[in-house]
């Protein structure tokens, strides 16, 4: 077997299991032998299943784990033709947009906050200047002075982000205007501009600030602003030439989110418009680790691409033998095979879809570890997703104790958006959780579904961040084949209510030809447009579509459309108060912390909160106790709260309360009197609605889904008869996520000609 370096692993019985390394395997008898509880001969002080080594009778000691393997080449994005241009550091300068990594995804959930700089000017400037970008910080300020567009690729950790808008301002490009930095999230916005206002020695808001949702930090004297896509089409609405901005930078545009394609072309029709009314020039630079490079050069007029080009540190790959059915336990079997052997200066970042996975397979390592052989490294193994207390967060930026090994087990967080040194190993289940949306049912659900072969490039490139590396996919090579080239926009694939709403709110001619890089599907216009007309925001004038007094008063508000409307029939019900507190909580992350570990225990501090009229008043009672010890931090600890989330709810509560106050609108209080509040909650979610059906289970009302209350709900146990919802979730099943009781009469109240018509269908 030329180029194929065989393990050999002892069996049950002393069978002889021959392995692959090239299509490397956690063999089937190890498998079998997990689920049967059964040990390994001699393994008294290992777990069930555990190998006892992975080394080859013929491999040298000093080699370790993993042995020599074939190194596969030509696996990494097509290399760049003559047209582009490759900004080449010189020797010394870091990676680049090449051969090893790349890929995009999309991420309903925010990355984290990375360590600030050193405070030491000499450290800072010492920390700039190793950067891959510094070598090429002529070249690049040469090209880019005479483009209106550019595409620039520069893998993460190259410093493009932080560098390109200071090397701008510093080189008097885009000094006649505000230089503007998107990002998909607010956590990158926030702590980005943080670093840059370090690297600058200036007061965060001053030079250098940051406008996210619900907050803005910014003076008359910022000049390099980091916003939210969804901030800057905010602005649009009320100047669609963004006249205060010179250059627009659009980061990590390879995420391909709703907010960042419909701003794609809102920055496009503004360029294009400023030039022929003969105003200040607007620049546009996209930039990503990776992408489609001749969509986005096309859709930007032929913008040329620059390369970041420097050393590639070689990645090795390896597929699995035959396709995974449980790739949970495909991945556990990886990282002890890796950590009975590799040094322990070697982290493993591993790839899955969620929390409850994270914290599942996290309890589970930690449990196994304890019971394995001596010589063992210890194991620090780091959960890594968005709603984790901040605290934890940071835990993975931190080098491990001396003797223990990082194991980092996230979602696709850690794809693209933030770099970790010292990860050697990577295991790619092939998975991630992403938003799809079918317009004939009007359901969007969070689904479990393979990732794009971008995605999996990306993933493996953070293998090779500092040195070579290595990449374990957890599927056949011929399984990879059929993935699909780029990631589906989101565009694509959600619910367009809300880029409808923001559309028409900017007063766009026609929203059914609007200029999107990749053109959402007509049914899925459709859709929209119909939810939007019967939460009554639309009117018909002329044969074009127009915003309602309601519509634009929705528009307003930075919410999903469905949550405005909540807001604004508050008064009706006289529980604007609650009201406020409740879409605030479902407008952020996750405010509670579930660890797997300590389920009963978290039970049992959250019985005093848990209302059976659902989890929006769980959740308000959660809310209420936090306000009225003034926000206790040992409290949060005590409850499972996180308290980092808490405060941004307070804040985000209180930005809503100041538009409704704007609008003069009455801030009303129920006064104990939940019942008004679910009435509120049905008239405006009437289009998420689930019944009891006879058997037990439940379905929606308007198309008849098989739905199940998720076990996160306080109504798992219950069986009300008729509940709304905010989210679907689908992985074995379709589960609803966050519920609250309703009277069946109050939806008839609140859609009376939607329900007639759905029932009209449903007979038919």
């Amino acid at each position: 077997m030329l180029g194929v370096v065989v393990l050999s692993l002892k069996a049950r019985g002393g069978r002889e299991v021959s392995l692959g390394r090239r299509e490397w395997l956690a063999s089937t008898w190890l498998e079998g032998a997990a689920r049967a509880g059964t040990r390994l001969p001699g393994a008294e002080s290992c777990p069930p299943w555990l190998p006892l080594s992975l080394r080859p009778p013929d491999m040298p000691e000093e080699a370790r784990f993993p042995p020599p393997k074939r190194f596969r080449q030509g696996l990494g994005p097509p290399s760049h033709d003559g047209r582009r241009l490759v900004m080449q550091p010189s020797a010394g300068g870091g990676g680049g947009g090449g051969r090893g990594g790349g890929g995009g995804g999309q991420r309903r959930q925010p990355p984290l906050a990375q360590p600030s700089a050193s405070p030491y000017p000499e450290a800072v400037e010492r920390q700039r200047r190793s950067l891959p970008i510094f070598q090429a910080r002529g070249q690049l300020l040469a090209q880019l002075r005479n483009l209106d567009s550019a595409i620039l690729i520069g893998e993460t950790g190259s410093g493009k982000t932080t560098q390109l808008p200071q090397y701008l301002y510093e080189g008097g490009i885009g000094r006649q205007g505000i230089i503007a930095v998107t990002q998909p999230r607010r956590v990158a916005a926030i702590s980005l501009a943080t670093r840059v206002s370090d690297e600058k020695r200036t007061e965060l808001g001053k030079l250098v600030g940051y406008t996210v949702r619900f907050d803005d930090v910014t003076s008359e004297d910022t000049r390099i602003k980091f916003l939210t896509d969804g901030m800057l089409l905010r602005e649009a609405i009320s100047d669609s030439l963004l006249r205060k901005y010179s250059c627009v930078i659009l980061d990590e545009a390879h995420e391909r989110t709703i907010h960042t394609d419909v701003l794609f072309g809102v920055v496009k029709a503004a360029q294009k418009r400023r030039k022929e009314l003969g105003k200040l020039p607007l620049k546009v630079i996209v930039m990503s680790a990776t992408m489609d490079v001749d969509l986005f050069s096309q859709y930007f007029n032929g913008a040329p691409v620059l390369y970041l080009e420097g050393r590639q540190h070689p990645i090795q790959i390896f597929y699995t033998k035959q396709p995974q059915q449980d790739y949970l336990h495909a991945a556990l079997v990886s990282v002890f095979q890796i950590h009975q052997e590799a040094p322990s200066s070697q982290d493993i970042l591993v790839f899955l879809t969620g929390q409850e996975e994270i914290e599942a397979m996290s309890k589970t390592c930690r449990d196994i570890a304890k019971h394995l052989p001596d010589g063992c490294p210890s194991m620090l193994v780091l959960p890594l997703y968005a709603s984790l207390p901040y605290a934890q967060q940071l835990r993975v930026f931190q080098a491990a104790p001396k003797g223990y090994r990082k194991v980092i087990i996230s979602t696709n967080i850690a794809e693209t958006s933030i770099t970790i040194k010292g990860i050697k190993y990577v295991v790619d289940t092939g998975m991630v959780k992403a938003k799809k949306y079918n317009p004939d049912s009007g359901l969007e659900v969070l689904a479990v579904q393979r990732v794009s072969k971008t995605q999996a490039w990306q993933r493996t490139g953070r293998a090779g961040r500092e040195d070579s590396g290595v990449c374990y996919r957890l599927y056949t090579e011929d399984e990879f084949e059929k993935f699909e080239k780029m990631t589906v926009p989101e565009i694509q694939r959600c619910n367009l209510a809300s880029v409808m709403l923001q559309l028409l709110a900017m007063k766009v001619p026609n929203v059914l030809t609007f200029d999107f890089m990749s053109k959402p599907s007509p049914d899925h216009v459709q859709a929209a447009i119909a939810q939007l007309d019967l939460l009554g925001a639309l009117e018909h004038k002329d044969e074009q579509l127009t915003l309602t007094p309601l519509g634009r008063k929705m528009a307003a508000f930075p919410l999903e459309p469905k949550f405005a409307k909540t807001i604004l029939l508050s008064p009706k019900f006289h529980c604007t108060e609650e009201i406020l507190t409740i879409v605030s909580l479902l407008s952020v992350d996750s405010v509670l912390y579930n660890p797997p570990s300590r389920r009963d225990e978290v039970q049992g501090v959250r019985k005093k909160f848990i209302s059976s009229e659902g989890d929006h008043v769980t959740l308000l009672n959660i809310y209420r106790t936090f306000k009225n010890l003034g926000g206790n931090k040992e409290w949060c600890k005590e409850n499972f709260v996180n308290s980092k989330n808490m405060m941004l709810v307070a804040e985000v509560r209180a930005q809503l309360r100041d538009i409704c106050v704007k609008m003069s609108m009455p801030i009303l209080s129920s006064r104990g009197d939940m019942e008004t509040v679910r009435r509120c909650l049905a008239h405006s979610l009437f289009m998420s609605t689930a019944e009891l059906q006879p058997d037990g289970t439940y379905a929606t009302t308007d198309t008849h889904q098989p739905v199940a209350i998720h076990p996160s709900s306080v109504l798992f146990h219950c069986k009300p008869a008729c509940v709304v919802y905010t989210e679907l979730l689908h992985t074995n099943k379709c589960y609803m996520r966050d519920l609250c009781v309703v009277d069946a009469e109050w939806l008839y109240e609140a859609a009376p000609d939607y329900f007639r018509r759905k029932l009209r269908t449903s007979r038919n």
